[in-house]
């Protein structure tokens, strides 16, 4: 299903409607293919153009801002064209795709002149060759070379609890990727928003389940739902097994049913998209349920890992930190970024090679060097095994081969190193050395693009070869002579052998010397055409030589695809363990980066180890200090300690709007993050308590489309980090309650403060503009009170950035209002408004404190309201009957009240 939906103007008929009846042979055909394809543009092939027709030539035209012409009528109605060169194509697909659209390549199969000999009317063959879909993209021009193009395929089973589990197939056939991994229901939107995969395919069952409604519309993917009839298990495990040609996947591992599931989904799609051609995928690696730290959507978009909350890679903390200089490393940079790790030997591991690496300059130089000639070798291998490369394909699997070579030698000549590079280098000589070796013998140093245009094959590795060049290349010597001697035979200079592909080799004279040429001619020449003013001739001698010529370059075209087919069928044997290769350029690629940015940034190793312990001494933002330096200003660091089991495993936060209150919170999570992707961190020094569930609660953002205001989705995401946060958790919270009524917001705060002490008794770092709510350090165990400094200077203040114990005293609100630029009368006004509202607040009795109400552990039903004390004046009042008192009576009993009154007092 395509979700951009076909429009077309009231005069013309959408595609779905038409009846080849009545249609020219051509548009026939096109219906005939298009009905095949409902639900994607087609791409018809016709000579140099691929045109599109009806609604998907309107959809194409609006998104592509290229002219709607028209081409005949059907049914009555003009129908709507408009048509893209060839050799463009990659960059209207590409615009394309990135809508959301899939578009069916539609090619002539056939040659012209094989159709023109089945009689005048006989259309040239055309078949869908390949579905091009965002998630199944493989050719360069279309990709991001720095950022994997996933295609999430999701099945789900019943767990024995009665709950719902679902399983993620993620992957990349632009290179191979295969991994498999099974979440709760809970933890379905945070995996789909750490994969980040262009394409989701799914049943249709689970797509039109009301509880993930939000999931689908809240995704950046396009969304493909498949007949649920299509995904039955056994079917899925079939695909699997046929995919890999084995009997039983217990080799592979242990999956469960909504992992296999979701694999066969993924592999039913992208064997209808790519046609005939068989993706080359890797073995499917099963990802164990925990072992990576879990991140939900919305804290990866407030804490901007990957991209900023406009959707731009710059400004992210992975385009910060990306020191990689090769697009495979580029990819798992983002990978690891994404899914930090929560095993702690394997954080060890790649803390131990970063650290290596940091300390051998020369050994981190010459593998950086190295790599910087290394191509991308794992997307050229997946195009040869899909069968769609060219010549600079073999030469990127040549030089990435050779690139691996030479990083072999530099590691083994660097003796004793860690674990990882270790496995690096075993990695690394896994590929077959004869095969660089041919590929270096056979491929020349200039390439063309594709191998129909010939000429790539190295002079000396093919004697046939050779021969059939150096027959085209004599050749036009020869026809070179024939002209100088038919000139000469003629008397007439102007005299030229001319080609084209319509007539071949011909003769051509000016019209006005054309009879006399004739004349003078010893031998038969054949007129073939009259020109304004020129004529054409040919002879029996020119035409054997036109048949010689076109012979050799036709055999040196073969001879050279036959090499290209060798050449790429031995890569595919090899396929594996260039893959190997692959992956390990790409793991060194990302040490050295690490290290490369710890040595430019004087970034430390962090230890992350089994504790609850989260101390971190001169901790610093990573994104907002490279804006600083940027600007040439330096960044204050600060401490932050969460480790305490008796004090400070919260810390509330207090200070002024621009203190630094949300980079501080912000720049704990991050270092958390890079420690636990196995990077050094920005401080002078870090111990970790492996953390298994980070959230953050930051910023403010309403949802119109879906119907919730700023507090609405404030609270959504609260609620999810209280329900599920546990104690080796890191929260991040700030301003909780500030999108409601003063005292519900104050409320709500102070409540989701004593839960996260007592029920999640997580780590946590608590902002906060409610001063009231510092009390509760008096009487949370674990809660300590920390503000931001400022200095006053005259009508000014001055954010000083630095995080201390203690509470702030104000907010400053109208200093951060005057610096923001509020018209002084506004501020003044402010001013006075703010001294009004205090000095009735301090006239009012004093409300209840926060110290008079119990913890949240402790909260009780309220004790039924006291009886109001007995009021004399209201008993006398209720004793008088006005109608029974005589005017004197009546003037006793107000002096009687008016005598109550006045003792009251």
């Amino acid at each position: 299903m395509v979700r951009t939906a076909v429009r077309t103007a009231p005069e013309t008929l959408p595609t779905a409607s038409l009846d080849p009846a009545g249609a020219t042979p051509m548009m026939a055909q096109y219906i005939e293919i298009k009905a095949a394809n409902p639900d994607c543009l087609l791409f018809y092939r016709m000579g140099d153009f691929y045109e599109l027709f009806f609604g998907d030539a309107e959809i194409a035209s609006r998104a592509l801002g290229i002219v709607l012409t028209k081409r005949g009528r059907h049914g009555g109605a003009e129908i709507p064209m408009c048509g893209v060169p060839v050799d463009r194509a990659d960059d209207y697909l590409s615009r394309l795709i990135a809508l959301g659209n899939r578009v069916a390549v539609c090619e002539q199969t056939e040659d012209p002149a094989e159709a023109k000999r089945r009689g005048p009317k006989s259309v040239v063959r055309r078949e869908v060759v390949r579905l091009v879909t965002p998630g199944t993209i493989t050719e360069d021009r279309l990709l991001d070379p720095a950022s994997a193009n996933l295609l999430l395929a999701i099945g789900r089973r019943k767990t024995g609890e009665g709950a719902t589990a679902y399983g993620l197939a993620a992957i990349d056939i632009s290179t191979g990727r295969f991994s498999l991994s099974e979440v709760s229901g809970g933890d379905l939107a945070g995996a789909i928003a750490r994969h980040d995969p262009r394409e989701i395919v799914l049943s249709e069952a689970i797509h039109a389940d009301p509880a993930l409604a939000r999931i689908w519309q809240e995704s950046r993917a396009a969304i493909v739902p498949l007949a649920q009839a299509e995904l039955e298990p056994a079917a899925a495990e079939r695909r699997v097994r046929e995919q890999y040609g084995v009997s039983t996947l217990d080799g592979f591992g242990n999956f469960t049913r909504a992992e296999i599931q979701a694999a066969g989904t993924g592999l039913l799609y992208i064997a209808r998209t790519q046609l005939a051609a068989r993706a080359p995928l890797s073995v499917p690696t099963r990802e164990e349920a925990g072992s990576t730290l879990a991140i939900d959507a919305a804290t990866r978009a407030n804490l901007e890992l990957t991209r900023t909350l406009s959707g731009e890679r710059t400004g992210s903390l992975l385009d910060t930190i990306d020191r990689t200089v090769t697009a495979n490393g580029a990819r798992l940079l983002a990978e690891r970024l994404a899914g930090p790790l929560t095993d702690l030997g394997r954080i060890a591991e790649r803390h131990e090679t970063v650290a290596y690496l940091a300390e051998d300059h020369a050994l981190r130089r010459a593998i950086r060097e190295t790599l910087a000639r290394a191509p991308d070798l794992a997307r050229a291998l997946s195009r040869v095994g899909l069968g769609r490369s060219g010549p600079r394909d073999l030469a990127a699997i040549r030089d990435g081969l050779m690139a691996a070579a030479g990083l072999g030698a530099v590691l083994i000549q660097a003796g004793t190193v860690t674990a990882e590079l270790a496995a690096i280098a075993e990695a690394l000589g896994a590929a077959d050395p004869d095969l660089a070796d041919t590929l270096q013998r056979a491929l020349a140093d200039e390439l063309p693009l594709s191998r129909r245009d010939g000429g790539f094959v190295r002079a000396g590795y093919s004697e046939e070869v050779d021969e059939a060049r150096l027959l085209g290349q004599d050749s036009r010597k020869v026809v070179a002579a024939l002209q100088a001697r038919y000139a000469e035979e003629t008397g007439c200079r102007t005299l030229r052998i001319k080609h084209n592909n319509l007539l071949g080799y011909f003769i051509e004279v000016p019209q006005s010397v054309g009879e006399a040429c004739l004349k003078g001619l010893q031998r038969e020449f054949v007129h073939r055409q009259t020109m304004v003013d020129a004529m054409r001739f040919t002879s029996v001698e020119l035409g054997d030589l036109e048949r010689k010529i076109s012979g050799a370059s036709e055999r040196a075209l073969a001879l050279e695809s036959a090499i290209f087919e060798e050449l790429a069928g031995r890569i595919v044997e090899q396929s594996s363990k260039t893959a190997q290769v692959a992956e390990a350029l790409a793991a060194i690629d990302v040490a050295a980066s690490n290290a490369e940015l710890a040595v430019e940034l004087d970034w430390r190793r962090p230890e992350v180890d089994d504790s609850l312990a989260f101390a971190i001494i001169g901790g610093r933002h990573p994104v907002v200090e490279a804006a600083l330096r940027r600007a040439g200003e330096p960044f204050i660091a600060n401490d932050c300690d969460l480790s305490g089991e008796t004090r400070g495993r919260i810390r509330l936060i207090t200070g002024p709007n621009m203190g630094g209150k949300s980079t501080f919170l912000r720049q704990n999570a991050l270092i958390a993050v890079l420690a636990q992707m196995g990077a050094f961190v920005p401080a002078a020094s870090a111990r970790i308590g492996r953390v298994d569930r980070l959230f953050s609660r930051v910023g403010a953002a309403d949802d119109l489309a879906r119907g919730q205001s700023t507090f609405m989705v404030e609270m959504v995401e609260t609620a999810a980090i209280l329900n599920q946060a546990t104690r080796r958790s890191l929260v991040i919270l700030d301003e909780i309650g500030r999108g409601t009524a003063t005292f519900d917001g104050l409320s709500i705060a102070w409540a989701c403060l004593e839960h996260l002490h007592e029920a999640n008794a997580c780590r946590a770092l608590f902002a906060t503009h409610f001063h009231e709510l510092t009390a509760l350090g008096d009487r949370l165990a674990r809660l300590d009170n920390a503000t931001l400094k400022v200095a006053e200077h005259r009508d000014g203040v001055v954010f000083l950035h630095e995080v201390v114990p203690g509470i702030a005293e104000r907010s400053y609100g109208l200093q951060v209002a005057r610096l923001a630029g509020l018209p002084a009368s506004v501020v003044t006004r402010a001013g006075a408004i703010l001294k009004s509202l205090e000095k009735a607040e301090r006239g009012r009795p004093a409300r209840a404190k926060i110290d008079d109400l119990p913890l949240f552990a402790a909260l009780a039903p309220p004790p039924p309201p006291e009886p109001p004390a007995e009021d004399p004046l209201a008993t006398l009042l209720d004793a008088i009957d006005p109608d029974a008192l005589t005017p004197r009576e009546a003037l006793d009993a107000l002096y009687q009240l008016k005598r109550e009154r006045a003792e009251k007092r």
